[in-house]
């Protein structure tokens, strides 16, 4: 109750407080590319429960097509891609989506899927389908115990500069198993000075 009742005033704040960089950062993504200015994709909830992630749009409009030649054509982006499933050169991503990423202004929007319900300020990573289905095995339970989170140890923790997968859903196990009100608020201290560094975003 306690980290549902932060979830709502935390991300209320911020939605106010930023309101005017949403227009601004809104506008640009406009005048810059055509197409939405939010991206909306579905993600693994808790109890496995999918729901649309909405975060500001930072890649190309046809983003997809653009995916499926490169891993078709580039053998070492398909191997990159299998591994950690991202590409760090990732040449779908468009030049105000660059500084999004790096300054995770991208996910911004995620606070409106806090307070919906769907997603926590600290929880594990929201996954998609193909990845739970691939990676996960064994370890869906992750999702069954905890909702998705805007940060979590994976965000402090070198972000897209883990490569091995594996790494990755270790971190994920290690926040279940120590969560607590004064631990998300730890990470969420790590998480504002990661952003100012911008390590490991991409």
């Amino acid at each position: 109750m306690l980290k549902r009742v932060f979830d709502i005033v935390f991300s209320s704040i911020v939605l106010v407080l930023f309101f005017p960089l949403f227009l601004i950062i809104a506008l640009i993504i406009k005048l810059t590319d055509k197409g939405s200015v939010f991206f909306r994709q579905e993600r693994i909830g808790y109890k496995r429960k999918p729901f649309k992630i909405i975060k500001f749009r930072s890649m190309y409009s046809d983003a997809q097509e653009r995916l499926k030649d490169i891993l078709e054509n580039d053998k070492k982006a398909k191997e990159e891609w299998e591994k950690s499933f991202k590409l760090k050169n990732d040449p779908r991503i468009t030049p105000i989506g660059k500084f999004l990423r790096k300054t995770s202004l991208d996910e911004l929007p995620q606070f409106i899927n806090v307070l919906k319900g769907d997603m926590s300020i600290v929880g594990p990573r929201p996954i998609v389908e193909e990845e739970l289905k691939k990676y996960y095995k064994g370890k869906e339970y992750i999702f069954d115990v905890a909702k998705p989170g805007i940060t979590g140890l994976w965000q402090v923790k070198g972000r897209s500069d883990i490569e091995d997968y594996n790494e990755r859903i270790k971190l994920d196990e290690e926040y279940i198993k120590n969560q607590s009100f004064l631990y998300d608020l730890k990470i969420i201290l790590k998480t504002i000075k990661v952003m100012l560094t911008g390590k490991g975003a991409y």
